[in-house]
């Protein structure tokens, strides 16, 4: 009887255990597209490493020009090289994890001069990208799941416009609607993307805790979890902690995984909105390992 209660015990505790664990879980998102070296999209969904995949660039967009993405040598979407793609992101989809497209991006020419400006751009990736209808979609007939605001110029108006119209066309349209998210600086609150995410539209914040000296990680526990916090505030769904991926990766921010799972981590992982990690980008990941060594502490 005793050997049966213990093992009654153990089994509960066992259960319990899972159970806080997923609670607290959180998942990986990574930009993958600007390495023609890093691994095809199929095969970064079928690591089952990550949660979110985001498809990067529509580089230039706004102000009258006609869009283009951008996805370096993985194909060239001007040439309907880029529609074999359609099957990969259904099988990223298929696996549970949600993709994304990317607009902005440090380099690129984009930004959004009037209200009707911004419902021009609403229009053109509801119909090229998401659930809408074109002759034209680069992607192929794959239906994405949202679309990432990684705004780094272009002025700060109107990009809330932006958000507003995406998500009033999911509605509309019915559908799965549309996920939204956002990759501002950890500097509080982020000059471009700040109006937008004030909106309370947007499902994830993928901030960039790196060249960005004064909020990361190495600027200390104290200034780390005060821009954290800062972070936390603002009306979104889940906060993600965003890292390079190498030390090649970005100027300033990198922090080594053994460092990041036992010091940094357990600062952040029971915040509220804690959602997890983000990592720039897929191709120095597949040179690191880096998703590997750290998806079971995130």
């Amino acid at each position: 009887m005793a050997g049966r209660a213990l093992t009654s015990f153990l089994l509960t505790a066992t259960i319990l255990a899972a159970l806080l664990a997923t609670c607290h879980s959180g998942g990986i998102a990574v930009y993958w597209g600007q390495n023609d070296g890093e691994a095809s999209l199929s095969k970064t969904c079928a690591s089952s490493n990550y949660k979110f995949v985001i498809i990067a660039f529509v580089f230039k967009f706004g102000k009258g020009q006609t869009p283009q993405l951008d996805l370096s040598r993985h194909c060239d979407p001007s040439s309907g090289g880029c529609k074999g793609l359609s099957k990969d992101i259904h099988l990223c989809q298929r696996r549970g994890i949600k993709v994304l497209l990317s607009i902005g991006g440090a380099v690129g020419s984009y930004g959004l001069t009037s209200e009707g400006d911004a419902r021009d751009v609403a229009a053109y990736l509801w119909n090229t990208y998401l659930g809408g209808t074109s002759s034209s979609r680069p992607l192929g007939d794959a239906v994405l799941d949202g679309i990432d605001f990684d705004i780094e110029q272009g002025g700060a108006k109107y990009w809330d416009r932006l958000a507003r119209d995406l998500k009033n066309m999911g509605k509309k349209h019915g559908g799965k609607g549309v996920l939204l998210s956002a990759a501002p600086q950890c500097p509080f609150p982020d000059q471009w993307d700040g109006g937008a995410i004030n909106t309370g539209l947007f499902d994830f914040v993928w901030v960039q805790f790196y060249n960005n000296p004064p909020c990361q990680a190495s600027a200390g526990r104290g200034a780390f979890l005060d821009a954290w916090k800062r972070w936390q505030s603002v009306p979104a769904g889940k906060i993600f902690l965003g890292l390079p991926a190498s030390k090649g990766a970005a100027g300033t921010g990198f922090v080594p995984a053994g460092e990041l799972n036992s010091r940094v981590l357990p600062l952040i992982r029971g915040s509220p909105k804690y959602g997890g990690v983000m990592l720039w980008s897929k191709y120095y990941d597949d040179r690191t390992g880096y998703s590997s060594a750290i998806k079971s502490h995130v």
